[in-house]
Formats: structure tokens, C-alpha cells, sequence
């Protein structure tokens, strides 16, 4: 048990490094399955710079927190 939650303890620090090499068409296409998978039909997702300011709603980021993904709908 103290092994686990040692484990745990030091992985759980790491996770942001795991996500931040996702890359962006790979964030963006497993974020439109699963707004997709809620029901919902007609949106769109863009990638923008982190400094530039889009209309919607930021769902995600990648690149290393340089890009977001903003999510509108319809």
C-alpha cells in the first residue's frame, strides 16, 4: 500500500509533462469525438495562439500551453 501511494505520489506530478506532448491536431481531434459522442452536431474547433483572443469558449491547450482550442458552436 505505502509503494502505491508512493507511485502515485510521484507520478502524478508528471501528468501535465504526458499531456503537453499531445500534439494539437492529435488534442483537437480526440476533443471533436467527444463532443461529437455527446449529441451535439454542428460546431467547430480552432486552433489559436495563446495571446490571441478568439470568440468561444477554450476547451483545451497544447503545444506546451503556447495554443489553446477554442470550441464554438454552431
Amino acid at each position: 500500500m505505502k509503494r502505491l501511494a508512493l507511485l502515485l505520489a510521484l507520478a502524478i506530478p508528471a501528468l501535465p509533462a504526458f499531456a503537453a506532448k499531445l500534439s494539437c491536431e492529435a488534442l483537437k481531434t480526440k476533443i471533436q469525438d467527444e463532443i461529437a459522442a455527446k449529441g451535439v452536431k454542428k460546431f467547430s474547433l480552432e486552433i489559436v495562439p495563446q495571446g490571441e483572443a478568439a470568440a468561444g469558449k477554450v476547451v483545451g491547450s497544447c503545444d506546451g500551453g503556447k495554443k489553446k482550442i477554442v470550441y464554438q458552436r454552431g
